[in-house]
């Protein structure tokens, strides 16, 4: 593994502190997904126009349910892409507001495109649950909702984790205003993924995710049953060992190798229904090529796209992609969305 990958991967969070990406105006979103385990889900996000000059009140959209006074999605002939929406999906331990999702809401905001920063659930630490890599639930609740009925075009686009979601989501039966997917660093073969960041040189990575994980599943703990005590998971210290004491006995798998084998997306990559996009990078610290270039054969469906000198989530600048656009990931990747949304 080349020290360029760590740095690149690292240097996001220095910059996070030192110049946090500035957001876009968004309105507070939420529904909820409806579980057969353990009931009623709330969900969260943060929903932005999709019109450079949209107009965003500040208050809260408690349902989920959007009216004409919350936002507008502006008229044909607008400058803009008004009839495309983009659902964006953070990473393991992450948020809608983690910065990497902040930074492409405003790269879609620029090229006229509404999106939705979506929460999986707990994931804003409000103790509803916890998600798994495999979960796809959660986005059909989200374009099941009313509130995103007005816009008759939907891409995602998916970070690390969200990206699996992303992508296992375009694989299955779903809205048909689904019309393209795109995922970054994404780990499509989870047990070659956890194994990677089981390896004692990824213990600063693992521990960082492992902490965030802590607090998410903490805050569950307070309002319900779970099925391992938290006090026994401040002993667990690899991502293994973490799925087999939470997501397997939560979404009933056996233990974390039949969750890896059952929810992984390499297999199913086949099946993609729509065009997908899958940025990847040689010098990934967290996700190992050789997770990836396994499964790609006949993915006919799958464009996918190596980003030099990159690591985990960590780009240059002004990376070049070969996409025709402007250069940078986020404005790269929005441009491929738009283009395949007609």
């Amino acid at each position: 593994m080349s020290l360029r990958g760590h740095w690149r991967t690292l240097a996001p969070f220095a910059r996070r502190w030192l110049r946090p990406p500035r957001p876009v105006p968004t309105v507070a979103w939420s529904t909820v997904a409806r579980d057969s385990r353990v009931g009623p889900v709330r969900l969260t996000g943060r929903l932005a126009a999709g019109r450079p000059a949209g107009q965003l009140s500040t208050g809260q959209l408690s349902t989920g349910h959007l009216s004409t006074g919350h936002l507008s999605t502006g008229r044909p002939g607008d400058r803009g892409n008004s009839e495309l929406l983009t659902i964006l999906v953070h990473g393991l331990a992450g948020s809608a507001g983690s910065a990497y999702l902040v930074r492409a809401q405003g790269a879609l905001a620029s090229a006229g495109v509404a999106s939705l920063a979506l929460n999986l659930r707990g994931a804003d630490r409000s103790g509803e649950d916890f998600y798994h890599a495999g979960l796809t639930d959660d986005l059909h609740a989200a374009l099941a909702d009313p509130s995103l009925a007005p816009w008759p075009r939907v891409a995602i686009l998916g970070f690390s984790l969200g990206g699996h979601v992303a992508l296992r989501f375009a694989t299955e039966e779903g809205d048909p205003r689904l019309v393209a997917v795109a995922a970054a660093c994404a780990p499509v073969d989870l047990a070659v993924g956890a194994r990677f960041l089981d390896r004692p040189v990824a213990a600063g990575y693992r521990r960082y995710l492992l902490d965030g994980l802590r607090e998410m599943y903490g805050e569950v703990a307070r309002r319900r049953p779970v099925p391992t005590p938290p006090e026994r998971l401040e002993r667990v210290r690899t991502i293994v060992e973490w799925d087999d004491l939470t997501v397997a006995p939560r979404y009933g798998f056996d233990d974390a190798w039949d969750y890896y084998r059952r929810a992984s997306v390499g297999p199913r990559l086949p099946l993609l229904r729509v065009p997908a996009l899958l940025v990847a990078s040689e010098a990934d610290p967290m996700v190992p090529a050789r997770g990836v270039r396994p499964w790609l054969q006949g993915a006919s469906r799958l464009d996918v796209r190596w980003a030099p000198r990159s690591g985990h989530l960590g780009f240059p600048r002004r990376l070049d992609l070969g996409l025709d656009a402007p250069r940078g990931f986020d404005s790269q990747v929005a441009a491929w969305l738009l283009a395949r949304a007609g």
